[in-house]
């Protein structure tokens, strides 16, 4: 099995710009084009006719209408009606109304309508009257009025995990709340997610969806794949979660205890294949998205969206006025599998040239190793419409060898639609003024409730009580990426000054059993905490006075920001949304009143990271003021979604400028 992460390879044919031509000159039909009826199932109601989807129709119209008829309880179900009830039943569908489809200029399906008989009800006459609608009403954020979006659509999220129901780290966060905030900025948004059951107490977290008892069949590995799909509608968005018995074991979504799962490509393109389907014939709340929506593609999970809707769906007229937008989190994992999988992934055979992948002959596993693969992320990148970072810094530095893993020149070529928009927090979980995980509240006008917390944590951990002591903090996984070697490394010189220092996290064993020894030997300054815990993870934020982040590479990062909201400082090491977030302290700025909201420094060693920590060290117990106005600096920056999802929306209009992906 081939390896999705860190191949950093450049010798793989790729394609080159922003939507070239390529060698596809015709394309097979294929069955997983084929597209399913709108369920017409509807509470005591029985259809008595049917709509089918616009690019199945030879004459399209603007209206047309399925008629509903009340069921009658007791009724013979369809026998002859005498002469009175026939006219009875004529005057009185007369009067009723009948669903009207709602289509744009060239017929694609956007949704439906109640149209009373009578005709009376305007319908829209181009598709900014249905999916791009002018809003002039606020809405209420965090105790805070906001105006909605000017320009509404219909947003699809496909991820392969959404807090509070999946979450292995910030791609869990991020799909979690961004989707809520675009809700209620106007958007009519749908998250569509695998539903995990790994038969534990995790799996109440689904106990609020309903089963949709509608399923569709997906044609890929060698045959028809049935999934089904269950649905909350939750703080304005529909939840909508694919079932399937491959989603039903123990574990996280990536792996278990033994590692990565072996059949992951199968998961995740079953997940894309339904997520091409769930707004076509997904009626939530009455209506279906409909044709013209906007998918949100996260990481190589959801990778194969965009090929699915140039290859399988457009040739056919389908999805013509839809685009995708690729969310990059950590380009490090890009799904990439030997060359021969690409038949099972439910592609026309013509299209292996958009995730051909070839590694260089170093990177072989033997001399008869050919280097074939398919990377479904670049795939991706070749085929969306927009790709979006999760920092303006990850932007830049996944066009560099050092930070692009073989990925660079591609991703330098589509640098004209190449977007990074820094992550929110979730300002109602992340709420220092709130929180119930704390000993005390406190914000920004009133920061004595900080000190209680730093007082509470160490008595939790049973280090020595002293609120004058620098008390240092580290929350995140125990690998590579994150710069635990490092930690490691200057943990001896650092535990020779006055500090204490406490780490929570869980992941390379060794690295947790060097924490146990560590605490063993420093037994009055160092603590580590093995696993994860959310309230632990909340009471250590508030309670620390520096959070440290020494990772090789962060695409976002979003410990840094809970930190900041906390007033405890960071210190980090200078790359990608580390340096986006975190200004360098300058004591002299603003005429001595100071600027800035941590340190970061760089290069990545210890003895650049050991000079941060003792600088901020110092300046935490010498320099009462100017470390006061860090920590209000710190908490009075805005990393709320409010503003990110504005920037958001800046590059869904930018998505549907250009024409689509069609070769």
């Amino acid at each position: 099995m081939w390896c999705g992460t860190g191949n950093q390879c450049s010798g793989f044919r790729a394609f080159s710009g922003s939507h070239i031509s390529d060698p596809y000159s015709s394309l097979i039909p294929c069955k997983s084009s084929s597209l399913i009826p709108v369920p017409t199932k509807f509470t005591n109601h029985q259809a008595i006719g049917q709509l089918g989807f616009a690019p199945l129709w030879k004459r399209r119209c603007r209206r047309v209408g399925l008629r509903l008829r009340a069921s009658v309880a007791g009724g013979t179900g369809g026998g002859e009606q005498d002469g009175a009830s026939a006219v009875e039943d004529q005057q009185k569908d007369e009067k009723r109304a009948f669903l009207g489809a709602e289509r744009d200029d060239s017929g694609a399906f956007l949704g439906f309508n109640l149209v009373p008989p009578n005709g009376e009800t305007k319908v829209s006459d181009s598709p900014e009257d249905v999916s791009s609608v002018g809003m002039e009403e606020s809405v209420e954020i965090d105790g805070k009025e906001t105006s909605k979006a000017s320009v509404t659509h219909n947003v699809v999220f496909v991820t392969a995990e959404a807090a509070p129901y999946s979450k292995t780290g910030g791609l869990g966060d991020v799909c979690g709340s961004l989707p809520i905030v675009l809700a209620a900025r106007g958007h009519r948004v749908m998250v569509v997610s695998p539903r995990y059951q790994n038969g534990t107490a995790a799996d109440q977290k689904y106990s609020g969806a309903v089963d949709l008892e509608t399923s569709i069949k997906a044609y890929c590995f060698g045959g028809e794949q049935e999934v089904s799909f269950f649905h909350e509608y939750r703080a304005g968005v529909d939840w909508v979660f694919v079932d399937h018995p491959s989603y039903h074991r123990p574990g996280n979504p990536y792996g278990d205890s033994f590692g990565a799962f072996g059949d992951n490509q199968f998961r995740f393109t079953l997940l894309c294949h339904a997520a091409c389907e769930a707004p076509l014939v997904l009626p939530l709340g009455g209506f279906i998205y409909g044709e013209k929506s906007l998918f949100m593609v996260n990481d190589w999970h959801a990778g194969l969206v965009p090929l699915l809707l140039a290859a399988n769906y457009r040739p056919y007229g389908v999805y013509k006025d839809a685009r995708s937008v690729l969310v990059i989190h950590n380009l490090a994992h890009q799904g990439v599998e030997p060359g021969v999988t690409y038949k099972n992934l439910g592609l026309p055979a013509e299209w292996y040239g958009a995730l051909e992948w070839v590694f260089p002959t170093w990177a072989r596993t033997h001399a008869l190793d050919t280097g074939e693969a398919v990377n479904i992320l670049k795939g991706a990148i070749v085929t969306c419409d927009r790709i979006l970072t999760v920092s303006e810094g990850y932007s830049w530095e996944i066009t560099t060898v050092e930070g692009g893993y073989g990925l660079n020149e591609l991703l330098s070529s589509r640098k004209s639609v190449l977007t990074g928009i820094t992550n929110g927090v979730d300002v109602v979980e992340w709420n220092p003024s709130t929180d119930l995980h704390i000993a005390s509240r406190y914000s920004a006008d009133d920061l004595s409730g900080k000190v209680q917390c730093k007082l509470a944590l160490q008595k939790e951990l049973d280090l020595p009580i002293r609120p004058d002591c620098p008390l240092i903090g580290f929350i995140g996984r125990l690998d590579h990426q994150k710069g635990i070697d490092l930690i490691q490394l200057g943990m001896p010189q650092l535990m020779e000054d006055d500090v204490q220092f406490v780490m929570l996290g869980s992941g390379d064993p060794q690295c947790e059993d060097w924490m146990r020894a560590t605490e063993a030997t420093y037994k009055d300054k160092f603590r580590g905490w093995v696993g994860f815990n959310v309230p632990v993870s909340h009471r250590i934020t508030a309670g620390c006075d520096i959070l440290l982040m020494p990772s090789r590479f962060e695409p976002c990062g979003l410990n840094q920001l809970y930190a900041m909201r906390y007033g405890t400082v960071p210190v980090v090491h200078s790359t990608g949304g580390l340096r986006d977030t975190v200004m360098n302290f300058n004591p002299y700025a603003k005429g001595g009143q100071g600027d800035g909201t941590g340190w970061t420094f760089s290069p990545l060693t210890k003895e650049s990271m050991l000079a941060a920590l003792r600088l901020a060290c110092r300046t935490f117990t010498e320099y009462k003021p100017s470390w006061e106005g860090l920590m209000k600096r710190c908490m009075e920056r805005d990393f709320t979604w409010e503003s990110a999802a504005i920037k958001y929306e800046q590059v869904f209009e930018w998505a549907f400028i250009d024409p689509p992906y069609v070769k």
